[in-house]
């Protein structure tokens, strides 16, 4: 009998160590939580210009953080106590890991944040081991410093969490009442979930998320969804108010259709004689915020600006995707997706054709210049699969020029001058076919370094007094940003320079330019959920026997069939009986409309966006797109259903063809 009193006496005291343990260290880490997301409100609010005032996202921000630590302490106490039970010291050790490495990425995400301003989420894992080491050394932050004072961080806030442990001291029945308590919080924040910040603006949403909170969702959602079914799709007709009608072949390839479509170029243009060549200028991260007519930060593009008045330009264009890796494949094929962009289908591409394919198969030399990697993001399988005539990345530069500045040893590759003047060097000095050539640049990217810091420095003051004529008092909104903008001047002239040296070469009076950017980059806040989307879009030409501003709503998915109608009507090319285009006819209307219908891919493993007409369906919230790209929220459950279904559709016929690869029927021929 005496045993068994002497182990039942043990218990309670087990008990007591075993929750001073965890509530003293979780409620450090409670402390250290609130002490990052004041630091994170505080330089997010330092650090970037936002039109809305903390106090609108505070009560927000506070239920987002306090449903996570509740919903993250219950799920820590569910392992910690059968652990501990078992052995103290084992259970004590594992809850100062979790929590230390918990706190590290807290503090990663947080800078990762402030610099972004987009949460890290599915995109974490979109990108190959290669791609994200890459992408860390262009930013200059993996060095010895930031490792070392990484480890001694690890170090600091271990033993912070482990001298909670000795500083929180109750009874047992305490323990019991402040776990008992916690338990009830967490029951409540179950049963009435927080909803978010609903709206237009994007920046709301995203500084009042819980960084750590979004990544685990999206990492959840990834690895336990992320998996590629597909169910029953029809082949349901969304083309009653669009421009174009396509006639579907079979559910065997539930993209790939016949149709006509128009030429809305030729009544632009003089009548051509022979094929005319055709420039891309792919732009990085060029949007339509801070270049051209009417941008609403003001333009940092006056070359660009003053080629406007000499070209066909759509004020109202946007990207197929928020981020790079969508570009070529828009623009050049109106491709679908897959389920990380169709670049990332590179291990077997499904057999396609895109406007380099067609215009090689009549005749066309096909010419591609870039100054990084064409490895990175798998562009350079992409171009190859087209069967180019040239295709130039850094490693076919001349030695005499040196890569781009950069914060670390690692450059993306060749500033966008050295892209020029090495590929105006490498075309041909005659050619004796037309030619398809493309340049994209790289400058405009973080970490936003530019060649000639100091004269870009004075031009950008300049261009704030001279060009943008701004007072005193906004002059430090652009200032914050300045190294972001030097690189959209450099940019600028870049494309300035190649243009006037292009003027020189015989071939220049039969070309046609098509210039466009990729995305709008994130860093300068974006106003609203389609901004990220909104581009350049011009095409210039001494062929043009006018010009004009178009406000029809058009993405980079109509470029590919308008240019090609063209060609067609000309009597150029011959194109095939069977397409997969997802998009129209670059729409030509002087007022605004929209009679597109398409997914957008905010980043890669995040397609959460569709637009049909006029209306905007993003992470399921229903908006009316307004002139110049300003969108409303609206409440219409039939539309929202409507829009739902397509999209849905869309999704299941996507994962149909990166499950079976069948995309277009093989080439018979």
């Amino acid at each position: 009998m005496a045993q068994k009193a002497a182990i039942r006496s043990t218990l309670p005291f087990r008990l007591r160590i075993i929750f001073k343990n965890f509530w003293g260290v979780i409620l450090v880490f409670i402390a250290l939580m609130i002490l990052l997301r004041s630091l994170e409100l505080f330089l997010v609010f330092e650090n970037h210009v936002l039109d809305f005032s903390l106090s609108e996202i505070l009560v927000h921000s506070f239920l987002q953080d306090t449903g996570w630590l509740f919903y993250l302490t219950g799920l820590l106490l569910m392992i910690y106590l059968p652990v501990s039970l078992l052995s103290a010291k084992l259970g004590k050790g594992i809850i100062l890991i979790v929590l230390t490495v918990l706190t590290i990425i807290q503090v990663g995400l947080i800078f990762y944040f402030m610099k972004t301003l987009v949460p890290l989420g599915k995109d974490l894992f979109a990108y190959s081991i290669d791609d994200l080491i890459l992408t860390i050394n262009s930013s200059g932050q993996l060095n010895f410093w930031t490792v070392s004072s990484g480890f001694l961080a690890l170090g600091a806030i271990f033993a912070l969490l482990n001298f909670g442990s000795k500083l929180i001291r109750l009874s047992l029945k305490g323990y019991v009442i402040l776990t008992i308590t916690f338990l009830g919080f967490i029951l409540v924040f179950t049963i009435f979930p927080q909803n978010q910040i609903i709206g237009a603006n994007e920046n709301k949403v995203n500084i009042s998320l819980n960084k750590s909170r979004f990544l685990t969702e999206q990492a959840f959602d990834e690895w336990v969804y992320g998996g590629e079914y597909y169910f029953d799709f029809y082949l349901r007709s969304t083309s009653d108010d669009l421009m174009i009608t396509k006639e579907y072949i079979g559910d065997e390839y539930p993209f790939a259709h016949s149709a006509k479509y128009p030429d809305v170029l030729s009544p632009f243009f003089d009548s051509l004689e022979q094929a005319p060549d055709i420039v891309f200028i792919f732009l990085e991260s060029f949007g339509r915020a801070y270049s051209g007519k009417d941008a609403y930060l003001g333009s940092f593009t006056p070359f660009l600006d003053s080629l406007e008045q000499h070209s066909l330009v759509w004020l109202n264009a946007i990207s197929s995707t928020g981020r790079t890796f969508g570009l070529q494949p828009g623009v050049f094929g109106g491709l679908p997706f897959g389920s990380k962009g169709f670049l990332d289908l590179s291990d077997e591409y499904p057999y396609h054709e895109t406007l380099l394919s067609i215009l090689g198969d009549n005749g066309y030399e096909i010419r591609y210049f870039i100054g990084a990697d064409k490895n990175f993001d798998n562009v350079g399988s992409f171009i190859e699969y087209q069967n180019p005539d040239q295709l130039i990345d850094e490693r076919g530069f001349d030695p005499r020029f040196k890569k781009g500045p950069s914060s670390s040893e690692f450059s993306w590759g060749y500033a966008d001058m050295e892209l020029f003047i090495n590929g105006l060097e490498k075309l041909p000095q005659s050619y004796s076919a037309p030619q398809l050539i493309t340049f994209q640049t790289q400058t405009s990217h973080d970490p936003y370094l530019v060649p000639e810091r100091e004269f870009y420095g004075e031009k950008f003051e300049r261009h704030l007094d001279s060009y943008l004529n701004l007072d005193e008092g906004k002059k430090p909104d652009y200032r914050a940003y300045q190294d972001i903008y030097m690189t959209i001047l450099y940019a600028d002239d870049a494309v300035k320079f190649f243009i006037e040296e292009y003027k020189k070469r015989p071939e220049f009076e039969n070309t046609i330019f098509i210039i466009t950017g990729d995305h709008r980059l994130p860093e300068v806040p974006m106003s609203t959920r389609l901004d990220r989307f909104h581009v350049p879009l011009m095409i210039y030409s001494p062929l043009l026997k006018r010009t004009e501003y178009f406000k029809g709503l058009t993405s980079h998915y109509e470029i590919t069939p308008s240019i090609l109608a063209f060609l067609e009507n000309q009597n150029f090319v011959k194109l095939p009986e069977i397409v997969t285009w997802q998009g129209q006819v670059l729409d030509t209307a002087q007022n605004f409309q929209s009679k597109i219908a398409m997914p957008l891919m905010r980043n890669k493993n995040q397609l959460i966006e569709y637009i049909h007409g006029e209306f905007f369906l993003s992470a399921g919230e229903l908006f009316i797109i307004n002139e110049g790209l300003d969108i409303e929220p609206i409440q219409s459950p039939d539309m929202l259903t409507k829009l739902t279904g397509e999209f849905e559709d869309f999704k299941n016929k996507n994962t149909y063809m990166v499950q079976t690869r069948k995309l277009l029927p093989p080439d018979e021929n």
